[in-house]
């Protein structure tokens, strides 16, 4: 029988709801004696915590097992987990010998076991999707960072035809209200002043006639909770009242992540996107109604298959109407088992590449517009990390952006600053006392 690991690592990759799921198998491993890894120290267990979105996530996942092996021939345990370990199961044990355990999102809960159980020399698999099984598992209490990832809700209904979140996370379903505002307390009371509330389709989240923003409005009346955010969110369940939570309530953040993938309405179809082109930005119009300065954000795919110049145009039109503050943009990729994988008129890679060259220049003249138009604007951020130049420290604004700022701050520490620089991708800012003296 093997040692029982001392020293663990864990390596998340995609989406923040993976980051979650590390951290979660973090606290595990920590409760059941052992120790993350530092710096330059090789680990005894090795956790692989995958994304299964995009071709190249998986591939690089596989890459990384290969790469565990030590110059002298040995090699940590290693455990995949996340979504490439869902949809692959067995195929991924077949594919490597390195990889002893293999652990699906819904089923992390179970990793102290699934360790042991290597340690003799098994190659445990756990695969099921038991529903919310694995939260009344999980340690009890949090350990905080300033912004902290909630997950409230996990799987989608939604079917769109290139994605495989319903086939590695399972169906929508939502944890009760209690257990999340039992957590949310939990990390408030641990050192969290942001909560940002995690899900497959976050906006679909409900216990019985509750929706999101009635538990957004249950955090809110949390001492201490500075700030509320929620992501990813689904554009056929942005409900009137979620809409009139960013108007009313103070501590949710002025910031929307909406996917909207294609400006084409004939592509939108073929996605089987439940909105067109126009109910999206009517919908944008409405929160805008709400929180007028209000930052939307987006996710766009290019090269979907039979996608036309025209349609790509339809794109960089609808780009151009929201006026982006951010936005995630991808190559179409094709995942096995997906409706799209096996359409007729798949786009060739050149074409691909020039169209997100152009969406990405676009979408960056907007970007650049927003942080333009934030200079000279008072408000507050929340410092998370220090910065590379002496006395520097870096917060984020209300509306999501880095911003670089000379003080004595510490992290978690809530800064008034005034904005008065636009970088590329961030902000620069004084503190509001010194900007007033000034």
């Amino acid at each position: 029988m093997l040692p029982t690991p001392q020293r663990f690592r864990i390596k998340s990759f995609g989406c923040q709801m993976n980051v979650y799921d590390g951290e979660r198998m973090a606290e595990l491993l920590g409760d059941a004696g052992m120790t993350a890894a530092g710096d330059g120290e090789d680990a005894d267990l090795v956790v692989l915590n995958t994304c299964h979105i995009r071709e190249k996530a998986a591939e690089k996942a596989y890459s990384d097992v290969g790469r565990l092996r030590r110059g002298d021939g040995s090699r940590p345990l290693i455990a995949l987990a996340g979504c490439v370990a869902q949809a692959e199961g067995r195929v991924a044990m077949a594919r490597s010998k390195m990889i002893d355990i293999v652990v699906g999102p819904q089923a992390y809960h179970r990793l102290p076991e699934m360790v042991a159980e290597a340690r003799t020399g098994a190659r445990p698999i756990d695969t099921d999707l038991p529903g919310l099984a694995k939260f009344g598992a999980l340690p009890k209490l949090r350990r905080a960072v300033p912004s902290a990832f909630l997950t409230v809700q996990e799987g989608c209904d939604k079917f769109c035809t290139y994605c495989v979140v319903p086939y590695t996370r399972g169906a929508e379903i939502s944890r009760p209200f209690a257990a999340v505002i039992g957590e949310a307390h939990g990390l408030v009371e641990a050192g969290a002043r942001e909560i940002v509330l995690l899900g497959q389709n976050v906006n679909a989240w409900n216990d019985g006639d509750r929706g999101l923003d009635a538990l957004i409005r249950e955090l809110a009346r949390i001492d201490g909770l500075e700030r509320i955010r929620y992501t990813t969110s689904h554009p056929a369940d942005m409900s009137g009242a979620l809409i009139a939570a960013h108007g009313e309530v103070a501590k949710l953040m002025p910031y929307l992540h909406l996917p909207v993938q294609s400006g084409s309405d004939r592509i939108l179809k073929r996605m089987n996107r439940s909105h067109s082109a126009d109910s999206y930005v009517r919908t944008i119009e409405r929160v805008r109604a709400a929180r007028s300065d209000i930052a939307i954000s987006g996710d766009f795919i290019v090269g979907f298959p039979g996608e036309t110049e025209a349609d790509f145009e339809a794109t960089l039109n609808i780009v151009d109407a929201v006026g982006y503050a951010a936005a995630y943009s991808f190559k179409y990729s094709s995942r096995p088992g997906t409706p799209a994988a096996t359409m007729e008129d798949q786009i060739p890679p050149e074409i691909m590449d020039d169209r997100l060259q152009r969406l990405q220049g676009r979408l960056a003249e907007h970007g650049r517009a927003f942080n333009h138009a934030c200079i000279g604007r008072d408000t507050r951020i929340l410092i998370d990390r220090v910065g590379r130049k002496p006395g520097q420290m870096i917060g984020k604004s209300p509306w999501l952006q880095s911003v670089f700022v000379e003080t004595a701050a510490r992290i978690g520490d809530m800064l008034d600053v005034r904005l008065t620089d636009a970088l590329p991708n961030s902000l620069g800012g004084v503190t509001l006392a010194r900007a007033q003296a000034a």
